[in-house]
């Protein structure tokens, strides 16, 4: 599994590298302009991510703007490739903010501190560990 986690703050960051590199490649971005970066080159190079982590509240370009873009990206394909798993992974505990993930077209929604457990029966509901 190839796993895109964007987050900025250093804490959650080091959780989710530590816990889903057992899974395979970890690569990190520190705010939604470089997650949507990362996800770019990586169709560039047909090395497309299994599963992002995405975080909402970053500098630069939030979460909710780099799913859309990566969904945009997703849209533009020329070629037929699976559609990324996306799993918002936030502090924010809203209905606003959980909706919105939903119409984004994010598979799951995790709140901070991330629990491992729920995040393992999550990657193995959606059949990617």
């Amino acid at each position: 599994m190839k796993t895109l986690i964007v987050e900025d703050d250093f804490t959650s960051r080091l959780l989710l590298q530590t816990f889903l590199s057992k899974c395979g490649e970890c690569h990190i971005a520190a705010n939604g302009k470089e997650a949507v970066q990362a996800f770019r080159l990586a169709e560039e190079r047909d090395e497309q991510y299994d599963l992002i982590c995405m975080d909402i509240l970053m500098p630069e370009m939030d979460g909710h703007a780099a799913v859309q873009e990566i969904r945009a990206i997703e849209n533009g394909r020329t070629r037929q490739a699976s559609r990324v798993t996306i799993i918002m992974t936030t502090g924010l505990n809203d209905e606003d903010n959980v909706t919105r993930s939903a119409q984004e077209l994010c598979d799951a929604y995790l709140l901070k501190p991330i629990n491992t457990r729920k995040l393992r029966s999550h990657l193995k509901s959606m059949g990617l560990i």
